[in-house]
């Protein structure tokens, strides 16, 4: 009856023996196999970096995606951003930027959105001055198209200098200027103004 455990634990220790041999060798030849189908690395593959031209940054610095929010006396959120900014030319010029979009939120809700190829920040007189063609977009409705818009950044004050084209509800208004404005007093109303000779060709709705 002595005689089967001793079986046993003899199988047992073999079998152990075995496992410390075969288990070893079975990783390695897993690792060699792994090295063996293991893609070669290729030194053209690495992560391209963007090609700039350190002369030319450091003769014209400048600054991608530029950002610009400030909240107005009355209360309206101005947003402005661009494509690319440059630093002023000369003191107190301001700094100029490249395809800008601006946003005007005001208290009561409505929206107004600005997009300009270009403009720049008047520090001395509180103003953004945007150029390169200027397309405004209300909430109310209307799309007023310019050459030029001068907005503060103080007050709620956007105006457009010169001949302007709006599309809105009423119809095709053409005029000589336009203002966006808030009347006065905390309770003023905000006022789109087409001024000079004004024109409507009026399109009712269908």
């Amino acid at each position: 009856m002595s005689r089967v455990p001793m079986i046993e634990t003899d199988i047992h220790s073999r079998l152990i023996g075995w496992l410390k041999i075969v288990l070893p060798l079975l990783a390695l030849v897993i690792l060699s196999t792994l090295f063996l189908v293991a893609r070669t690395i290729n030194p053209d593959d690495a992560i391209p970096y963007a090609e700039v031209d350190v002369e030319e940054r450091l003769r014209e610095p400048r600054m991608t995606a530029p950002n610009y929010a400030g909240l107005t006396n009355d209360g309206a959120a101005l947003t402005v951003t661009g494509d690319e900014a440059r630093p002023a030319v000369t003191d107190g010029a301001g700094a100029s930027a490249t395809v800008l979009n601006g946003v005007l939120e005001t208290p009561d809700g409505a929206r107004t959105e600005l997009e300009a190829g270009a403009g720049r920040i008047d520090p001395a007189a509180r103003q953004i001055l945007l150029s390169g063609g200027v397309t405004v977009t209300s909430s109310s409705g209307w799309q007023v198209q310019g050459d030029t818009l001068t907005a503060a950044m103080d007050v709620t004050d956007i105006l457009l200098p010169t001949d302007v084209t709006a599309t809105g509800p009423a119809g095709v208004v053409t005029a000589d200027s336009m203002r966006l404005t808030k009347e006065a007093g905390a309770d003023g109303n905000y006022l789109l103004v087409f001024n000079g000779t004004v024109k409507l060709i009026y399109q009712p709705a269908n």
